[in-house]
C-alpha cells in the first residue's frame, strides 16, 4: 500500500472524514485489521481563513507548499488537499513536489460523467463558485460545465459552510435554505464543492444525483494507493 500525504483540517470537520472513509475503504478493499497508510498535516484553519479573506493567495500558497513537501519527505507517495477551495493553488503545489497531487476536479469528473447529467449545480464556498481554478478546471480539463447559484444563494451557502458546518454546527433550517436553493436551480444534478457539504445534505434529501467530491477523492486516493 502506498502512503497517501492530507493537507487538512481546512477544516477538520472534513478532513475528519477524510480520515475515516480512506481508513473504511482500506478495509474493505484488504480486508481484516488494514487501515490506510496516511501521514496528515493539520493546519489551524483560523490561520487559514484570514489568508483567504483577506485575498493573500501568495501567501497561503507558501504554507501548503511547504507542508507537502514535508509530507513527501515523510514518504508520502501522493498527495490530497482535502478540500475543494484550497485547490486554487493546486498547480503551485504540484510544481514544488515529485509526487503526484491527486486533484479532487479529476475524481468528481469520472462520475459526473457516468450520468446523464450536463448541468450540475456547484454548492462551494464563493471562492470556489465565483472564481474560475475549479469550474474552468472541469471545463477545460472534462468539458463539464457547472451551474452556480444566484448571488444570494451563493451568500447563503458560503456563510452557512464558514459560520456552521466548519464549526461542526449542523442545523436543520441550513438544509432547508440548501434545498430551496437547488430547488430554484435549473440543474439535473448537484456537486457537493466543498467538502463539508456532506455534513448537511445526503443523495437522500435530494432527487438529482449528487457528487460527494470528498468521498470521490477518498476513493480515488485508495485506487492510487492499492494499485
Amino acid at each position: 500500500m502506498k502512503k497517501i500525504g492530507l493537507l487538512g483540517g481546512m477544516s477538520w470537520e472534513s478532513t475528519a472524514i477524510y480520515y475515516q472513509l480512506l481508513n473504511r475503504l482500506a478495509r474493505e478493499r484488504l480486508g481484516g485489521l488494514h487501515s490506510a497508510d496516511l501521514l496528515l498535516w493539520s493546519f489551524n484553519f483560523a490561520e487559514i481563513e484570514q489568508y483567504q479573506s483577506s485575498g493573500d493567495w501568495n501567501g497561503v500558497t507558501g504554507l501548503l507548499i511547504h507542508a507537502a513537501q514535508t509530507l513527501e519527505k515523510g514518504g508520502a507517495k501522493a498527495l490530497l488537499i482535502c478540500t475543494n477551495t484550497m485547490h486554487k493553488m493546486a498547480a503551485d503545489v504540484q510544481s514544488e513536489v515529485c509526487i503526484p497531487l491527486i486533484h479532487i476536479a479529476d475524481a468528481t469528473a469520472p462520475a459526473i460523467k457516468k450520468t446523464s447529467c450536463k448541468s450540475p449545480l456547484l454548492l462551494a464556498t464563493r471562492y470556489t463558485m465565483e472564481q474560475d481554478f475549479y469550474k474552468g478546471y472541469l471545463a477545460e480539463h472534462h468539458g463539464i460545465n457547472v451551474v452556480i447559484p444566484d448571488a444570494d444563494g451563493r451568500a447563503i451557502v458560503h456563510d452557512i459552510i464558514y459560520d456552521e458546518l466548519c464549526r461542526g454546527v449542523v442545523l436543520p433550517e441550513s438544509k432547508d435554505r440548501y434545498l430551496e436553493i437547488i430547488a430554484r436551480s435549473d440543474v439535473d444534478g448537484v456537486i457537493f464543492g466543498c467538502t463539508e457539504v456532506g455534513l448537511l445534505l445526503s443523495q437522500g434529501d435530494i432527487a438529482q444525483p449528487v457528487f460527494d467530491t470528498t468521498e470521490l477523492h477518498s476513493v480515488a486516493a485508495i485506487d492510487f494507493a492499492l494499485a
